[in-house]
């Protein structure tokens, strides 16, 4: 019998997955790749949120062990996924400079934000203000990242690509039964496909499908990577991939031409050369009513948990969750009230 089966593979499945390697844990995976926006993802690990400068919520606690943890599967897969880059926040205001200079004295920020301000140098971008300065930033290549994982987990005879059928999920006393597997529990980390699971379906996901494009701009030969209305992340060969955008309606995978007319007027007020439209991309993100994470246990079966609700900071929150729920699961340590499901216990149906 195996310890844990696991349904979704993107960045919660993964993080967990590899929390349970790493721990002696055995594990299968069932998966149906019907979520993207954890391939689709920027890739951010950004301790500060660059519209109001403040610190993210628990960001001390998870920068430093996501950082580890990606650094770890780099070792373990033999590929370079993790990448230290600088963040350079545009100002539009004297006022948003005097407020990030005053972000700077705060005992919590001093640290990921650099005092001195930053001059633009380059021709191609519109900053005549400048910018801030974003310390231990870094970006992570999910695409490759979770592309790898999947391979690494086939070899092992550890995946199985379908679409997971719940109604034939048995419950016994002690184990699930799943298609032949047993397994001590069962953790769905499918994202905002959660939406279709009858046991955690009544918690409130709202969505937010996020839209993403690639670039190719000659001349700019920018490094770091620029935040002002969106996010512009170096990719190398003059590719730059840039958002994203935040939208509550479709709940989707597909790129629509609304989503490319916002990012494409948005850069138009950042870059003042032209530039092609190489690749459009989409994902609905599993965004929660509190912005706060869904873990915990299926209140009628102690055998089913839930990691989900990680929202647009997935790439940060991921390897802490996971370590969270780990944790509960083995050892019954408790999960932090902020996002433990049992905070919405009223909506449960009876």
């Amino acid at each position: 019998m195996l310890d844990y089966l696991v349904v979704g593979l993107g960045l919660a499945g993964t993080s967990f997955c590899e929390t349970l390697r790493r721990n002696g844990k055995s594990f299968h995976v069932i998966t149906d790749r019907s979520q993207t926006s954890s391939r689709v993802a920027g890739g951010l690990l950004n301790p500060v949120i660059l519209k109001r400068f403040t610190l993210s919520w628990k960001a001390d606690e998870q920068l430093p062990l996501a950082m580890e943890f990606y650094k770890g599967i780099e070792e373990f897969l033999n590929v370079k996924i993790l990448e230290k880059r600088a963040v350079l926040r545009k100002f539009v205001s004297v006022e948003e400079q005097n407020l990030w200079f005053e972000a700077t004295d705060k005992s919590s920020l001093n640290r990921y934000l650099d005092s001195k301000l930053i001059p633009n140098t380059s021709e191609v971008i519109i900053a005549p203000l400048g910018y801030g300065r974003v310390l231990e930033t870094a970006v992570l290549d999910t695409e490759k990242m979770l592309q790898s994982y999947e391979k690494w987990l086939t070899s092992q005879n550890k995946l199985q690509l379908e679409t997971f059928a719940y109604d034939d999920l048995k419950f016994n006393q002690d184990y699930i039964e799943y298609g032949g597997v047993k397994a001590r529990n069962i953790v769905f980390a499918e994202g905002f496909g959660l939406m279709k699971n009858p046991f955690f379906n009544y918690l409130p996901m709202q969505g937010s499908k996020g839209e993403y494009i690639t670039i190719k701009v000659g001349g700019l030969k920018e490094e770091r990577i620029i935040k002002s209305s969106l996010f512009l992340i170096p990719l190398g060969d003059n590719l730059y991939k840039a958002g994203a955008t935040y939208s509550r309606g479709e709940k989707n995978n597909s790129p629509t031409e609304t989503g490319k007319i916002e990012l494409v007027d948005k850069l138009k007020k950042l870059l003042n050369q032209p530039f092609e439209v190489v690749v459009q991309e989409a994902g609905v993100r599993p965004t929660v009513k509190d912005r706060r994470p869904l873990i915990g246990k299926y209140p009628k079966k102690d055998q089913a948990w839930l990691l989900n609700g990680f929202g647009s900071h997935g790439i940060m929150i991921g390897p802490w969750a996971s370590l969270a729920l780990f944790n509960k699961i083995e050892h019954n340590l408790p999960i932090l009230p902020e996002m433990d499901i049992e905070r919405y216990v009223g909506l449960y149906p009876n």
